[in-house]
């Protein structure tokens, strides 16, 4: 079940000198931008919830409507139109702070094999690469998989960011990547 697995990641981070590699669920990724000097992107666990949710209730809705969103999506009783049971979500960690975070899962909306849900970094960390590499460990985790149609619907905002990354319009709304096995076997930037 979800809340086994979130719970069965406590592994060691791996040293990877600043470069992200392939197929990691726990990684250490050192970057000059951090406050402490490395940064810490690891799966989920159900104890991190209550900081996702005011990471998104500082842009939208309360602290509680996403604490009971992001619990509900990652425990399986939250399902986004088409979905597909497989989720993940991974979180970024300036020391123990929590930074940021994406959303993924597999899907049957608008003929894609996944969805990107969410993703969001602070904004005194936004600009320093925390999102993309957030968006190759979803890449990574849908490459395998064998997810490559991979959807999302974007705001203004986050429509650049996207296109950066390999991303084309799909409609007047969303965006996708037709093969997101690409992005995640790109170097980081």
């Amino acid at each position: 079940n979800a809340r086994g697995r979130l719970q069965a990641h406590s592994k060691y981070p791996l040293v990877f000198n600043g470069l992200l590699k392939c197929n990691p669920l726990i990684l250490w990724l050192k970057t000059a931008e951090s406050k402490t000097g490395h940064m810490i992107y690891r799966e989920a666990m159900i104890s991190d919830i209550p900081a996702l949710a005011r990471i998104r209730a500082a842009e939208w809705e309360t602290q509680d409507y996403w604490q009971r969103r992001i619990t509900g999506y990652l425990n399986g009783t939250l399902h986004p139109q088409q979905s597909l049971t497989p989720r993940v979500l991974y979180v970024a960690l300036d020391g123990v702070a929590t930074v940021g975070f994406i959303a993924g899962h597999l899907t049957r909306r608008s003929g894609c094999d996944g969805e990107l849900e969410w993703i969001n970094v602070v904004p005194d960390h936004r600009g320093t690469g925390i999102a993309a590499v957030l968006l190759r460990l979803l890449a990574t985790w849908f490459q395998q998989h064998n997810a490559l149609r991979v959807c999302v619907d974007p705001d203004e905002q986050a429509r650049a960011f996207y296109a950066r990354h390999g991303a084309i319009a799909l409609n007047k709304h969303w965006m996708v990547w037709t093969d997101i096995s690409k992005l995640a076997a790109s170097a980081p930037d």
